[in-house]
């Protein structure tokens, strides 16, 4: 999985987990649902600045954002 993809899972868990619409953490982000659902798809890849405006959204770390679940399970 490449990081794209990681941040995608990542970001789409820890909405779900904080039960948040793409609607609701676009508007707290200052982005459109839009852009938050390519993101969770993995259709675009998100810059630093924008991984922080969303890791801030979300009350979370950006690296947390990029962590392989998988890798660190392996552990």
């Amino acid at each position: 999985m490449d990081l794209k993809e990681i941040m995608a899972v990542n970001l789409r868990r820890k909405r779900h987990d904080l039960q948040m619409t793409q609607e609701e953490l676009a508007e707290r982000a200052g982005f459109s649902a839009r852009y938050v659902g390519a993101i969770e798809r993995g259709d675009v890849s998100a810059c630093v600045t924008v991984l922080g405006q969303i890791a801030e959204a979300l009350g979370v770390e950006p690296g947390d954002l990029l962590k392989n679940a998988a890798r660190l399970s392996k552990s």
